[in-house]
């Protein structure tokens, strides 16, 4: 063997190629393949033989010919068994490309069917001389002619049938990757190449998820040749299906074989992690693929997953990319937010599409799933978190003004949006270690940069950080220290929020702690009032958190750490002795404020009580201050009355008087402060020393001795006392009404918080509240002259203070003045039930605190910040309240009562309404909680098994008072009661279960009071039917009922023809002459909510029908079967159609009314016109015909709408119009106003034009389907005939005669008008 291959070896060096041939002649088939094997495994001098062989085998003679392919057709398995040196394989298939173009097709043909018999049997693992395919299939494809079968074919064709045979036949796993890299090589057709590209794919699933990876590469390198959206949305969906999988495997992961587990899931993710590296590496080289990607997610959202949330978040890197993929990925949040709205809000939608798609769900996945190394992504994701929270964040209110309540439940799609974002960065901040620097910055950033705006959003994003991790954020104290530096010159409401969030750092940071006194230390002599006001909420914050020894436990003293706060219980790094030196110097600080503006001096009042309930071992110190205080204004001389002194608490600044001291606020405080004091020592019985008990004692008997002759002599104080008497000025106007109306608040203050003193000392005793009636007494005298003043000046819209008494004293009052059946104190309560006034005064004050509670989330006074204790007083509030409406109406009153008692239900309904609607915002999952707290009220009734009943179990309560309402004399009718009744009924029935059986009784009794109220009340009937409807929506598709109403609203307000007789027709009672313009107005709202609905799902159904070209459309024409949506939208537009037929033809009034109506025709022609291009879409893909439903849907609208809206057009414009043809009398009347009304009336003309044009736009896309499908739809639309130029035979008539019976002067007048009518009407247009 050796010395044959030295033989062809020396030969192919000589010069004599004929020995060479005919040496190689004279060996076998089997000796040369011999020789070759041999030769390539001992890898020396192959390529010098194969040359040889190649030159004595000539391709032109048929033996030369016949030997280079027999050394194809050997070397190809050769070099795939594995056996021979990489090198040598490799230089045997160059040696073998070299030669390709020389073998003949016959040749070519052999070559190329025994790769792809090779392929098919899956012998091609190595895949190395797969290198070699693709210049055979070049030189195939350039082959003219070839024997295929019994006939012929060309190259390029036979190529072609080769390609098809390849990708149709099954690949080993194996050599997937080899070929998908082999066949970038190839020329392919785009045809082949989404055959290729759809047969990689499906072999996805088949391969190792390590080999995934680097299949992706060779894709994304053969997306170069096109198929780029086909390449990516293949590799996402397959992330997509393999993510859906391990979610179901979490879920049901102990109820499945083991034989179903799938792949780990950090190796998944680690895959995943990978392959959005390819595919950005590759949109970095290639824009067009880029393009192309984003491109596929605008048109559908409905397409995004975390894999595909997670690889937009990363070519968010690439500059070029970053505004589109933000803006994409906004839109999509946003769009889902309100989709799922949509779908919440209407039980039609639930049942025709039941999954929704939460793209804030996929973005929180991918924020977990990015633990996993995913570098490249989680930039991305700050970004995204603060590009949310920036765009959707709280807006300024007028003027620039921060309307900052406490924060409520986020319900509409850009507070959830927002809140989204807050999630991605916590989770974001808790899960990787460096973003925490950034995130941390930039928040803070915030905090200090935007003070024109709300930053609400930050402070609870930075309060959840401090929360998460309060130990790693002592690592960057120091960006928070440099915070600190801008406290004085932030709004007040961020400094209480950051400061409030920072303060479990405080306890673990001596350096963060003496760096913020230091800072409001500067900040207490700031030039800005805010300035100072932040210093006083530092130092109330840091006495609230740093115990002294002996203070009473938090427990003890009830008071609960605020949800944004974690208590980091330290205590052991400093003694306490150390923290009681610091307390008492903060409060040396604080001292300084009592000489400071009223704002401030209000604000260390009211942060005083929770200070000493945090903090009892101050208690001295502070007692002491509050009664240094408290004696400046105080008269020790016990003969002179009053026994305050007014004058000090104003004060003049040039031309203005301003209130210097808030007088009731600090005997509040002081009030508060003692009487909690004193129940502490009862109930905890401190061992304190007897030094402390004498001190104690002092300052306590001492405060006690002021507040009884305050009390004494207030009592005895006239009104002329004060300077305060009926004759006395109250006008803002001047400054000697100003200072009037100071004194008198403040005095009314002083004397709402000794009735609360009083009350509590009284100890239901009687003589203790008669003086609390004395006192009440003089309080109304004051409140009915500032009252009846203000009422006298020119804007009567006085306010009442508010109110200084506790929201927890308001809560025992109520159950003491309603309810309180104690045999022993029934005696002292009667002195407070006699007094009317004083019950109704009660029940104002509550409606007042609970109003506060609704709007800011907390209320003045002791507790006001407490969630938990507001709570129990709503809770027992509501008791109390639902008690005096549901029994007192039951008692027999006298005549002359009963004006004042409807007046204290309609406070009792108010207050209730307030309170469930408070609950509602803030206190969402305590709602079945307060409701279930009252059910006692009732004694028949067993106890409610469940949340829903207890809320029905309320409902049915307020349902039977709505019921004797309903059921006496019209005169009788209580308006303003009923439509509170309807407010309560329909805010508690959102608490309802949809499917329940409660919820369902609900819409049945709703139903029932529109079908027999007839009381002719417009502002009943609109709260009635608002309570219909949005029960309605949730439980099937409105349609039907609009209908009905629609045909009583034409019944009672006639027809727009006079001569026509509308049958009379009564579904609901409730709509009558007086109440039909309300009605049709809810209605037409109504029907834009429909329309919205069915512009959602055609809207839905055309991006099906672009991302899924084969999609339902097909099946639906094939079938003979109706998709289900189309079917809906075909239906609801039907009977929409008709009942707008219905309103179309009344006789509405001129004004908001018809011009609504208007509108939501265009809307609906707008709508129709949507869905009749969606049908030539679906024409225009697939051949298919319409279904009947639709046809019937455009006669509909062709022959009985459309006619119609023509009439009423004309209507229109004649009852807008007819002022205008008045006598010369009347013009000139109308003259002076003829400018606004000239506005008003082009501004109502707007809407026919555009009307005119819906229809007309509606009847040309109906004709472009017309021809598309074959189907004569125009023959139902009748040509239009509302044009500018109209001529009323009858009416030129009637003009004519008028002419000629008329004088000449009035002739001539007429001439002038009808010259100057044209410019009028060009005007109009």
């Amino acid at each position: 063997m050796e010395a044959q291959m030295d033989k062809i070896v020396s030969l192919s060096d000589g010069d004599s190629t004929v020995e060479l041939q005919k040496y190689l002649s004279s060996l076998t088939d089997d000796q040369l393949i011999t020789v070759i094997t041999n030769k390539a495994l001992s890898g020396k001098k192959v390529g010098v033989m194969f040359k040889g062989i190649f030159k004595g085998s000539p391709p032109t003679s048929t033996e030369g010919a016949k030997r280079r392919l027999l050394l194809y057709q050997h070397c190809i398995p050769l070099c795939e068994s594995g056996d021979l040196q990489t090198e040598v394989a490799s230089d045997i298939i160059g040696l073998l490309m070299l030669e390709t173009h020389t073998l003949s097709g016959p040749s070519l043909a052999q070559l190329a069917t025994l790769f792809v018999d090779a392929i098919k049997v899956g012998k091609m693992g190595n895949g190395k001389s797969l290198e070699l395919f693709p210049t055979v299939l070049t030189a195939l494809a350039a082959c003219e002619a070839l024997s295929y079968g019994k006939g012929e074919l060309s190259g390029e064709e036979y190529k072609k049938q080769l390609i098809n045979s390849l990708c149709s036949s099954r690949w080993d796993p194996q050599c997937v990757i080899h070929l998908t890299t082999m066949f970038r090589d190839v020329p392919l057709s785009p045809e082949e190449l989404q055959f290729l590209v759809e047969k990689v794919q499906r072999m996805f699933i088949k391969l190792d998820l390590q080999e995934i990876p680097p299949l992706v590469y060779q894709l994304l390198l053969l997306s170069a040749k096109g198929c780029k959206k086909l390449v990516l949305d293949g590799i996402i969906s397959y992330f997509k299906e393999q993510d859906l999988s391990q979610e179901e495997e979490q879920k049901h992961g102990e109820s499945l074989d083991l034989e179903v587990q799938s792949i780990p899931q950090d190796q998944l993710r680690h895959v995943e992690g990978t392959v959005i590296l390819h595919i950005v590496f590759a949109i970095r080289l290639d824009h067009e693929l880029g393009r192309e990607f984003l491109k596929s997610f605008k048109t559908s959202h409905g397409d995004l997953c975390p894999f595909s949330v997670a690889l937009l978040l990363s070519v968010a890197r690439i500059q070029r990319y970053e505004e589109q993929v933000f803006d994409l990925l906004k839109g999509a949040i946003i769009k889902s937010y309100k989709d799922e709205l949509l779908q919440q809000g209407s039980k039609f939608l639930q049942d025709l599409i039941p999954g929704h798609c939460s793209v804030a769900q996929m973005l929180i996945d991918t924020v977990k799933n990015s633990v996993f190394g995913w570098d490249h992504v989680t930039q991305g994701l700050v970004q995204l978190g603060f590009y949310l929270m920036d765009t959707f964040g709280p807006k300024p209110g007028p003027f620039g003004k921060t309307a900052e309540g406490s924060a409520t439940v986020a319900r509409t799609p850009t507070q959830q949006a927002c809140k989204l974002g807050g999630q991605v960065l916590l989770q974001g901040f808790k899960i990787h270690e460096p973003l925490r620097g950034e995130i941390l910055e930039q928040v803070l950033n915030r905090l200090v940069t935007k003070t024109a705006s709300p930053v609400s959003h930050y402070l609870d994003l930075f309060s959840d950080i401090v929360v998460s991790a309060p130990m790693i954020l002592l690592e960057s104290s120091s960006k928070v220290t440099e915070t600190f530096d801008y406290l004085s010159y932030l709004p007040l409401a961020t400094v209480q929020g950051l400061l409030k969030a920072v303060q479990p750092l405080l306890k673990v940071s001596m350096s963060l702690k003496d760096a913020l006194i230091l800072v409001l230390r500067k900040a207490m002599f700031s030039s800005q009032l805010d300035g100072r006001k932040s210093a006083v909420t530092g130092f109330l914050l840091l006495l609230k958190n740093f115990k002294v020894l002996g203070s009473l436990a938090s427990s003890q003293c009830s008071q609960s750490i605020s949800s944004s706060q974690i208590q980091v219980d330290v205590h052991s790094r400093y003694n306490s002795a150390a923290n009681e030196a610091f307390c008492l110097e903060i409060l040396s600080s604080l001292r300084r404020c009592l000489s400071q503006q009223a704002d401030v001096r209000l604000m260390l009042y009211e942060g005083f009580y929770d200070v000493l309930r945090r903090n009892s071992q101050l208690a001295s110190s502070i007692m002491q201050t509050l009664l240094s205080q408290l004696k400046r204004y105080y008269e020790p001389e016990q003969d002179l009355l009053p026994p305050i002194k007014l004058e000090p608490c104003i004060t003049a600044h040039r031309d203005q008087i301003y209130l210097q001291e808030p007088l009731a606020h600090l005997v509040s405080c002081t009030i508060h402060c003692l009487l909690w004091l004193q129940n502490t020592q009862r109930s905890c019985n401190l061992d304190n020393s007897d030094d402390e008990e004498e001190e104690n004692e002092g300052y306590q008997s001492e405060l006690q001795t002021i507040l009884d002759s305050i009390t004494r002599r207030m009592i005895k104080s006239e009104l002329e006392d004060f300077e305060l008497d009926k004759s006395a000025e109250f006008s803002m106007g001047s400054t000697v009404g100003v200072k009037n109306n100071i004194y008198a608040v403040l005095v009314m203050g002083v004397y709402e918080v000794l009735m609360e003193y009083n009350f509590i000392k009284a100890n239901y005793s009687k003589s203790g509240f008669e003086e609390v009636m004395e006192l009440f007494t003089r309080y109304h005298k004051i409140s009915e002259i500032l009252k009846e003043k203000s009422g006298k000046g020119r804007a009567p819209s006085h306010k009442t203070p508010r109110s200084l008494l506790s929201l927890g004293f308001i809560s025992t009052l109520l159950e003491v003045v309603s309810r309180d059946n104690t045999q022993s104190r029934e005696e002292a309560l009667s002195v407070l039930r006699t007094n009317g006034e004083f019950v109704r005064y009660s029940l104002c004050v509550a409606v007042q605190k609970i109003q506060q509670l609704e709007e800011t989330g907390q209320t003045d006074g002791p507790d006001g910040m407490n969630t938990d204790k507001t709570f129990r007083f709503l809770r027992d509030m509501t008791s109390v309240l639902m008690w005096r409406y549901i029994k007192i109406p039951s008692v027999v009153e006298d005549a002359g009562k009963k004006e004042k008692r409807s007046s204290l239900s309609h406070l009792c309904l108010e207050g209730l309404l307030r309170i469930f609607t408070t609950c509602q915002q803030r206190y969402s999952d305590k709602m079945a909680q307060l409701l279930f707290s009252a059910t006692e009220i009732s004694d028949k009734d067993e106890e409610p098994e469940d949340d829903n009943a207890t809320t029905f179990f309320y409902i049915r309560q307020f349902q039977r008072a709505l019921f004797i309402q309903l059921n006496g004399r019209e005169e009788e009718f209580n308006s303003k009661e009923a439509q509170l009744l309807v407010s309560i009924l329909s805010v508690l029935s959102r608490q309802l279960n949809p499917s329940s059986q409660q919820f369902v009784q609900m819409i049945k009794w709703a139903v029932q009071i529109c079908q027999d109220t007839s009381f002719e009340d417009s502002a009943f009937t609109k709260g009635m039917l608002s309570l219909l409807f949005s029960l309605h929506v949730l439980f099937r598709s409105p349609v039907s009922l609009l209908l009905e109403l629609c045909q009583d609203i034409h019944s009672q307000l006639g027809d727009i023809d006079q001569d026509v007789e509308v049958e009379k027709q009564t579904h609901f009672a409730v709509v009558n002459m007086k109440t039909a313009t309300t009605a049709a107005l809810l209605v037409l709202s109504q029907v834009d909510r429909v329309l919205d609905e069915v512009d959602w799902l055609i809207a839905r159904k055309k991006n099906q029908g672009t991302s899924d070209k084969s999609g339902n459309g097909e099946a639906t024409q094939t079938t003979g079967q109706q998709d289900p949506v189309e079917k809906a939208v075909t239906l609801q537009l039907g009977t929409l159609l008709t009942a707008l037929n219905e309103l179309v033809q009344t006789a509405l009034l001129p004004g908001t009314c018809t011009i609504t109506l208007l509108r939501q025709l265009s809307r609906t022609y707008t709508i129709l016109t949507t869905l009749v291009k969606y049908y030539i879409q679906v024409c225009s893909s697939q051949n298919g015909t319409l279904p009947a439903r639709f046809e019937k849907l455009v006669k509909l609208s062709g022959s009985h709408l459309t006619p119609q809206c023509y009439s009423f057009i004309t209507y229109a414009q004649s009852g807008e119009l007819s002022g205008g043809s008045a006598d010369d009398k009347k013009k000139k009347r109308r003259n002076d106003a003829n400018t606004a009304a000239s506005s008003k009336l082009l501004r109502e003309m707007k809407v026919i034009p555009n009307l005119i044009f819906s229809i007309e736009q509606y009847e040309k896309y109906l004709i472009t389907l017309s021809k598309k499908s074959k189907v004569n739809l125009m023959q139902y639309m009748k040509l239009s005939t509302s044009r500018d130029f109209r001529i009323n035979a009858a009416t030129l008539d009637a003009a004519l005669q008028e002419q000629d019976d008329s004088q000449q002067t009035t002739a001539s007048q007429d001439e002038e008008e009808e010259a100057q009518e044209p410019k009028q009407k060009k005007r109009k247009q």
